[in-house]
C-alpha cells in the first residue's frame, strides 16, 4: 500500500507546467531527500521529504530526484525499485513507475542514470538549474554530477529558480489551505493540552510529551521541535528539565505538521498557578494587545515590515506606561531601541515548512529587490518584510523578553539612556519572556485566521487555569 497522501494529479502537473513557464531553457534538477543515519546505516532520522520535491512532484519517498526539460518539456523521476531485501524490512510499495503516474509523471528512470543525464546536458553547454541544498549529502551528489568542488555547490545555485519557486509557493491554493487548517486546529489542540495539563511541580518534559502526543494524535507529528520552558526570555529554548512552579509562566511554542507536511506553529504563554501576578498581568496585556493590533492591520498592499513596527512602538508605548521606557517611540524603534525587549521578528510565511521555503534565502522569500532586510540588532530578526498578497499564509507573534545578559551590557554601555529606564528595568530581569502567536491567510481585503483559536485573553487563560488546578 501506498504510505502517503497527495493531491490530485492535476494539481502536480499544472504548478509543473507553471513553473516551465518561468524559465527559459535548459533543466531543472530537484532533488528529494535520503534517509539520513543516526548513529549507524539502519538507525535513521524520521525521514522528512524535501518540500520543493513534495510541492512539485508529491511523492513522500526518500531516494528520488527529478528532472523538468524546459527545451522538451520532458519530466523525469529518477528512483530505485525495492528489493525483497528491501521490502521484507519496509513493506511493500508501488513501484517508482505507478507512484510517478500517480502524479501524472509518465517517465522514470533508475537513479543511477541521472549522472549519464546530467553530464550530457553539461557537454551540450545546456543550464542545470537546481536549488540551494541544505542536506551535505545532497550537496555531495551535486558537487560529483556537475564536476565542482563540494564548497562552491552553493555559488552555482540557479536564482532564477529560488525566484520562481517562490513566486508559486507563496500563493497557497484552496488544497494547501485546507491543509493548513488542519495543521492549525490540531497544533490548537497541542496547545490547550499544555494549559490543561500543567501543573506545579511538574517537569518541563512532562507537559512537552502533552503537546507531542497532540501531534501524533493528529495523525502526523511536530513541524518543529517544541520550545516548552519557564525560560521564556531565550527565544528557543529546547531545554526541558525544569520543574514549573507556582509564580512561573510556561511558554509553549509549538506546531503539528499534517502527513502531508503541511504545518502550523502557535504560541501560548500561560500561569503555572491559577492566576498571572500583576506584573504577569501588565506585560501579557502589552502583548495581546500588539498582537491584536497587528492583525487588524494585516490586509493586501501593505507591508509586513510596517506592521512590525508599529508592533515595535506599540510594544514600547506600552512599557512606557510602566515607567520602563521613556521618549518618543517612533525615534526609539527607528534607532532600535525597542530591542531591549523584542529581539526577534513579528512572524513569517508559513506552508509546507514551518519558516515556508526558508532554505531558498530570506532575502528572495521574505524581501524583495525594493524592500531589503535590516541589519539592525531586532529588526535583522525579521524574516517577512515584503508587501502581503492574497493567499500568503504567515504567522503574527509579537513578544516581550527580559534578557539579563542583555540588560546588564547595554546598562554598562549607557545605551539608549534616553529610551531606557535602567532602575526601573532591573526590577524585571527575573521576569522571563511572554509571547502569543497565531496564524492567519491573506484575503482580498483583510485576513483569516487559519485553525480553531486558542485562548489567549487573560481571563479565559486563568479561567482554564484555575479549572485544572482547582
Amino acid at each position: 500500500m501506498m504510505h502517503f497522501r497527495t493531491f490530485s494529479s492535476a494539481t502536480y502537473i499544472n504548478r509543473r507546467k507553471v513553473l516551465k513557464t518561468k524559465l527559459p531553457s535548459g533543466i531543472i534538477l530537484l532533488l528529494g531527500n535520503h534517509e539520513a543515519p543516526m548513529n549507524y546505516k539502519d538507525n535513521t532520522y524520521q525521514f522528512r521529504q524535501d518540500s520543493n520535491f513534495l510541492y512539485y512532484f508529491g511523492l513522500d519517498i526518500s531516494g528520488l530526484a527529478a528532472i523538468i526539460d524546459l527545451d522538451s518539456g520532458e519530466e523525469i523521476i529518477y528512483g530505485t525499485e525495492l528489493t525483497i531485501d528491501d521490502i521484507v524490512w519496509t513493506g511493500p510499495l508501488p513501484s517508482v513507475q505507478d507512484m510517478a503516474a500517480s502524479i501524472g509523471v509518465t517517465v522514470t528512470k533508475d537513479f543511477s542514470e541521472i549522472t549519464e543525464f546530467i553530464s550530457k546536458s553539461r557537454q551540450k553547454g545546456r543550464s542545470v538549474h537546481f536549488l540551494a541544498p541544505y542536506r551535505h549529502d545532497n550537496i555531495a551528489r551535486l558537487s560529483y554530477w556537475l564536476d565542482i568542488p563540494i564548497h562552491e555547490v552553493h555559488n552555482h545555485t540557479s536564482v532564477s529558480l529560488i525566484k520562481s519557486v517562490i513566486s508559486q509557493r507563496s500563493i497557497k491554493e484552496a488544497c494547501e489551505i485546507e491543509e493548513i487548517n488542519n495543521a492549525v486546529n490540531t497544533t490548537a489542540n497541542m496547545h490547550t493540552a499544555a494549559m490543561k495539563f500543567a501543573r506545579p511541580g511538574m517537569k518541563e518534559y512532562e507537559i512537552a510529551a502533552a503537546v507531542h502526543q497532540e501531534a501524533l494524535k493528529g495523525g502526523g507529528n511536530i513541524s518543529f521541535s517544541t520550545i516548552l520552558t519557564v525560560k521564556g526570555e531565550t527565544l528557543h529554548n529546547h531545554f526541558h528539565g525544569n520543574t514549573i512552579k507556582e509564580g512561573q509562566m510556561v511558554l509553549c511554542d509549538a506546531g503539528a505538521e499534517t502527513d502531508m507536511h503541511y504545518a502550523g506553529d502557535m504560541t501560548c504563554t500561560f500561569p503555572v498557578g491559577k492566576k498571572f501576578t500583576s506584573r504577569q498581568r501588565e506585560i501579557y496585556q502589552i502583548v495581546l494587545d500588539t498582537h491584536e493590533k497587528a492583525v487588524f492591520n494585516l490586509k493586501p498592499g501593505i507591508s509586513y515590515k510596517s506592521v512590525y513596527l508599529h508592533a515595535c512602538e506599540n510594544i514600547f508605548n506600552g512599557l512606557k506606561s510602566l515607567n520602563i521606557t521613556k521618549g518618543d517611540a517612533a525615534e526609539a524603534v527607528a534607532l532600535g531601541a525597542h530591542a531591549m525587549f523584542f529581539q526577534c521578528g513579528l512572524g513569517h510565511m508559513m506552508g509546507l515548512d514551518v519558516h515556508d521555503m526558508e532554505d531558498l534565502g530570506e532575502q528572495y522569500v521574505g524581501y524583495t529587490d525594493h524592500i531589503k532586510k535590516s541589519t539592525q540588532f531586532g529588526m535583522k530578526s525579521l524574516r517577512l518584510g515584503r508587501e502581503l498578497e492574497p493567499g500568503f499564509v504567515l504567522t503574527v507573534e509579537p513578544g516581550i523578553y527580559f534578557i539579563p545578559t542583555l540588560i546588564d551590557m547595554w546598562r554598562a554601555e549607557r545605551k539608549f539612556s534616553d529610551f531606557i529606564n535602567y532602575e526601573r528595568l532591573e526590577l524585571y530581569k527575573d521576569f522571563s519572556g511572554i509571547r502569543i502567536e497565531e496564524d492567519f491567510v491573506i484575503t482580498t481585503s483583510g485576513s483569516q485566521l487559519l485553525g480553531r483559536s486558542v485562548p489567549k485573553s487573560i481571563a479565559e487563560v486563568e479561567a482554564i487555569r484555575a479549572d485544572v488546578l482547582s
